[in-house]
């Protein structure tokens, strides 16, 4: 990709990479402008259940979306076809640093020269993940929260890349439904996960303390902010493993996070309460999954 950068998305197929819960569901929602949109997984089950996830949901979130059409949805199990002619190629692989700069940097030897690469990374930076990657300028995060119920998604530079990409990405996101927002500068956790992260730390800071229990914290916090659910519910459903791990990587970078919230993590994980996926986690009213 040279220094002046020319974007051209018509007529060329979108690609994700990864067919896991986000995979499917970024997908989903390029599938809503016609064209071609293709998901890429070495999982044969992976890419039927996508795939099925998206042929389930695409004509409600369609009508959802204006000037809304379907697009033709494609599977891959080869690279190469994969990603043969697209435009935009969308990493959303587990946050796995080594996988995704492994990844990332074959991507940039084998696309086209203005193809455009992105990482949907909740949690590293894209240019922790660059090392492998020679043409900077055309990798950024687009980091989608969990759509099609939460349509946000921030847009980040890796420090080099060009400007245009996120001005015309800003703009073209919009077509699909999806509200972007873009990061100023590189910063741990984009916008509103740094924001939550601190909200989830000092919520467990609280309960570790012995100042309130996590219902009582998720009462409060329901009731004055008028939110569906509170801090632990929502931990809950995320994976208190999952948050345990953020948490220790926010701690690895700053000085000063209190230790006290990933004990009680921990203690909870040590007692096999996970949350959702193991039935029990703050609340034991799930069914295991």
């Amino acid at each position: 990709m040279s220094n002046n950068l020319e974007i051209n998305s018509q007529n060329r197929p979108i690609t994700i990479f990864g067919a896991g819960t986000l995979g499917r569901r970024i997908a989903l929602m390029f599938s809503t402008q016609g064209g071609e949109v293709r998901i890429y997984d070495k999982n044969s089950d992976a890419l039927a259940a996508a795939k099925s996830f998206v042929e389930e949901n695409l004509p409600e979130v369609v009508k959802t979306v204006p000037n809304g059409k379907a697009a033709i949805l494609k599977t891959f199990t080869d690279f190469d076809q994969a990603i043969d002619r697209a435009w935009l190629v969308v990493e959303s692989l587990p946050e796995i640093p080594d996988l995704k700069i492994e990844v990332l940097g074959q991507l940039d030897r084998a696309v086209a020269d203005d193809t455009i690469i992105a990482t949907n990374s909740s949690s590293y930076r894209s240019s922790e993940l660059a090392a492998e990657v020679k043409y900077k300028n055309r990798l950024l995060n687009m980091h989608f929260m969990m759509p099609p119920m939460a349509r946000a998604v921030e847009l980040m530079t890796c420090g080099e890349t060009d400007r245009a990409i996120i001005d015309f990405l800003s703009h073209k996101l919009a077509d699909y439904g999806l509200s972007p927002y873009v990061a100023e500068k590189e910063s741990m956790g984009f916008i509103y996960n740094r924001i939550w992260a601190a909200i989830k730390r000092e919520s467990l800071y609280v309960v570790a303390q012995g100042v309130a229990s996590p219902q009582t914290v998720d009462r409060i916090f329901v009731e004055t902010l008028g939110t569906k659910q509170g801090p632990f519910r929502s931990m809950d459903m995320v994976g208190l493993d999952v948050v345990l791990d953020i948490e220790e990587h926010y701690a690895k970078e700053r000085q000063g996070i209190p230790e006290e919230p990933r004990e009680l993590l921990r203690k909870m994980i040590s007692e096999g309460k996970l949350g959702v996926k193991s039935g029990e986690g703050f609340y034991n009213d799930y069914k295991k999954q």
